[in-house]
């Protein structure tokens, strides 16, 4: 029982403190959080590639962050501060290195498998890092900032909070009646998740997005707002069963040690990684901003 309840005291503690930076950086300075983005996703990037890759095309690897790093941050700039789009061009660079690196990777027989053709089965992941993490994770600036490059964090922290409390509910109403007799969600891929889980984190979800538009935290309806929190809801779902897949399919029981109780950071932003492209793409198709 004190191992169960001191393992809830540093997820708690470890989860205040992600919160502290989350929240405190946003609302210091845009230049912070910006700063704070960039790093989750460098180290994003990094902890999907050592999952994917482990050791293997460190070159290639770096090459890979780099791009990614890049690309949310000239999205910032250009939605901060209007910078050229000429400088997307930039992004060339890398991607074009990431290639030309692997020509010169020469894989150890002895205790690497991977050799001549059998690079180009695995090379994609350098990629799909790219579609997966940095390029939702720029998506955001869209909604950070308006037409008047003017800074307006209510928005995108509505969004998290309502993703973090879909996850406080998923996770609450998963253990209290999920646990024992409840009825598994997608056991395949994470026996521990419930439909009960599943129904309390859509309402807890819900729940935020009344709050969101009663608190005036943002500028749409009420029905924008709760259509909002239904997609952020249901689509964190499947954020989360897809990094618990890859995950499973590569024996890895979390994304990194970043966050003691959490896992890695990738662990901590899973379920945005499908839910907020799906929401900001809802608010720009209704031009709501």
């Amino acid at each position: 029982m004190s191992g169960k309840i001191n393992t809830t005291l540093v997820r708690s503690i470890s989860g205040i403190i992600f919160l502290a930076i989350m929240v405190g950086s946003m609302f210091l300075s845009p230049i912070a959080f910006g700063a704070v983005m960039a790093f989750a996703v460098g180290l994003m990037i990094t902890e999907y590639l050592m999952m994917t890759l482990n050791a293997r095309f460190r070159l290639a690897q770096a090459l890979t962050v780099t791009a990614g790093v890049t690309l949310y941050i000239l999205v910032y700039l250009y939605k901060a501060y209007d910078i050229d789009p000429r400088w997307f061009y930039l992004m060339t660079i890398p991607i074009s290195s990431i290639f030309i690196s692997l020509l010169y990777y020469k894989g150890n027989l002895q205790d690497d498998t991977v050799n001549g053709t059998e690079i180009y089965k695995m090379h994609p992941f350098l990629f799909t890092s790219l579609i997966y993490i940095a390029l939702p994770f720029s998506l955001t600036s869209f909604i950070l900032f308006d037409s008047g490059l003017n800074y307006k964090p209510l928005l995108l922290l509505s969004m998290f909070i309502i993703m973090w409390a879909s996850d406080v509910g998923a996770y609450v109403f998963g253990m209290l009646f999920g646990q024992k007799g409840g009825h598994k969600l997608f056991p395949s891929i994470s026996p521990k998740k419930s439909w009960e889980g599943f129904f309390g984190g859509l309402f807890c979800g819900l729940v935020a997005g009344f709050l969101v538009w009663t608190f005036s935290l943002t500028d749409f309806s009420l029905i924008h707002n709760i259509v909002i929190a239904l997609i952020i809801s249901l689509t964190g779902v499947t954020g989360d069963l897809v990094e618990s897949q890859l995950k499973r399919n590569f024996g890895a029981k979390d994304s990194g040690k970043l966050m003691p109780g959490h896992g890695g950071l990738l662990d901590r932003f899973d379920a945005t990684l499908i839910s907020f492209p799906l929401a900001i793409t809802y608010i720009k198709l209704f031009s709501l901003i």
